[in-house]
């Protein structure tokens, strides 16, 4: 492996990385932003939830449309329209003065961000040698910890100073960066090299990916996205709000969930030295029940330190279990339809993330407690860990078809 070749692989990284620390960056102030709506417009917890869900129904719609898409026009094509989409909608939300217009441009913005996540995986998953591309992925996600923490800065030095518009404003920024992409980055080399002859059109796409060959890898998938989706939005949406109802004021709890963030960083480092040497299965099994162990133990927290040690694991762990799926996805399907079942999985798993905040204020208001909620977490990421246990495939350094 040539210099030239390694200079390219960081260059790659770099340019797709940001776009994702772009993402989360959106997706880690909108939670801050509910905390900061609920008083500024005196929202109710249900209304509180649909801002997080109309997202996760825009990142659905999005990740659907445009993995399908990917397959057909390219992935630097949809990695830049999506990109933009939710850039511009990041801006112009900051002007929202009624909940029914900044659900709609949240709904465009979850579009933009559903979409970019697979598609930019799927990219960079196809431009990386096999030995490599494992750790490159998952250091590709770790990117979202680093938007994650500029988030909860923002929100922590900006939010009570200047109000959640501005730091709406500061995350539409990447506007400008998606026009700089347009021109300098590549295209997979993997989908440039199928003729467009052989591609297929998008009902073709949806028939491959549940075909007999791909059924039972599709399947564990679907579970292992819905199960890791349901439980992620559920649980981190809600952090600052679960601080503020177990006694913390508005500042205290954004300063203990940055804390909380920071783990984040070890979890994907770590995940990504674990899956060339022990593989993509033992990653995601081993990170997700460490996941549910600490979603149990912040959920039945007694004490601020408990609290804290149990959200520093649940993020290590969480966020380690995220970089091995975005490995793995883009593994199960050959180039002519890895656009469309890395899409079409992600897509289900966001109705996870559609349900999950909803269902925190909806049980909440039945009267079951935090650590009873925290607990259906713990059981729904223990499904999608038995899904890859049981019928997954280890794609340890496999070429990609």
């Amino acid at each position: 492996m040539g210099k030239t070749q390694e200079i390219s692989e960081k260059k790659l990284l770099g340019i797709a990385g940001l776009g994702w620390m772009f993402d989360a960056m959106d997706v880690g102030i909108l939670s801050f932003i509910i905390a900061a709506l609920k008083v500024d417009w005196g929202l109710s917890a249900q209304q509180m939830g649909w801002i997080g869900s109309v997202n996760s129904i825009g990142m659905a719609v999005g990740a659907l449309v445009f993995g399908l898409l990917a397959d057909r026009i390219g992935r630097k094509n949809v990695f830049i329209i999506t990109l933009l989409l939710f850039s511009v909608g990041s801006g112009i939300s900051a002007m929202a003065t009624t909940l029914s217009f900044f659900l709609l441009l949240r709904f465009l913005i979850g579009m933009g961000l559903g979409g970019e996540l697979p598609v930019a995986s799927t990219l960079v998953s196809e431009s990386v040698p096999a030995e490599k591309r494992g750790r490159v992925v998952v250091l590709l996600e770790s990117f979202w910890a680093g938007g994650w923490l500029i988030a909860a800065l923002i929100s922590y030095f900006v939010i009570p100073k200047f109000g959640w518009q501005m730091a709406l404003i500061l995350s539409a920024l990447p506007a400008f960066y998606a026009l700089y992409l347009r021109i300098n980055l590549p295209d997979s080399p993997r989908f440039l090299a199928v003729k467009k002859q052989e591609r297929l059109t998008i009902m073709e796409s949806i028939a491959e990916v549940w075909s007999r060959e791909h059924v039972k890898r599709t399947a564990m998938l679907w579970i292992l996205w819905f199960t890791v989706v349901f439980s992620y939005y559920g649980m981190f949406l809600w952090l600052p709000s679960v601080m503020i109802m177990k006694g913390f004021t508005l500042i205290k709890s954004f300063q203990y969930v940055l804390i909380m963030t920071l783990a984040q960083l070890p979890g994907y480092f770590t995940a990504a030295w674990l899956i060339e040497r022990a593989g993509r299965k033992f990653v995601l099994v081993a990170y997700l029940v460490g996941t549910a162990l600490s979603a149990y133990f912040f959920g039945t927290a007694d004490s601020l330190g408990l609290l804290i040690t149990a959200g520093i694991l649940l993020s290590f762990f969480n966020l380690g279990a995220w970089g091995a799926l975005y490995a793995y996805t883009p593994e199960q399907y050959p180039t002519t339809i890895r656009g469309s079942g890395a899409g079409m999985a992600a897509s289900f798993g966001r109705v996870g993330g559609i349900i999950g905040p909803l269902m925190v204020p909806y049980l909440s208001a039945q009267g079951l407690s935090i650590n009873m909620i925290f607990t259906v977490f713990c059981i729904s990421i223990l499904i999608g860990a038995a899904a890859v246990l049981f019928w997954g495939r280890e794609t340890k350094q496999t070429e990609l078809a």
